[in-house]
C-alpha cells in the first residue's frame, strides 16, 4: 500500500504545517503597466463582445439557457 512521508521538525513530534514562505521579488520598471492593463481589458471586452454576437447569432439567445 502507500506509504504516507510526514516531516516533523518541531519538537514534541509534531508536523510542520506552514508553508515555505517565498521570497519577495520588487519590479521598479511599472511606467508602462496602465497602458498594457488598458489594452489587455479592452482587447478581452472585445473578446466577449464577439462571443456574445456570436452566441445570439447561432442560438438566437443573448446568453444561451438563461434568457
Amino acid at each position: 500500500m502507500g506509504r504516507s512521508i510526514s516531516i516533523t521538525t518541531e519538537s514534541g513530534g509534531r508536523q510542520n504545517i506552514f508553508p515555505t514562505e517565498v521570497k519577495t521579488q520588487l519590479v521598479e520598471d511599472y511606467t508602462n503597466y496602465p497602458v498594457e492593463a488598458e489594452k489587455a481589458n479592452g482587447r478581452w471586452a472585445m473578446i466577449g463582445f464577439i462571443a456574445l454576437i456570436g452566441s445570439y447569432a447561432t442560438t438566437g439567445q443573448i446568453i444561451p439557457g438563461i434568457f
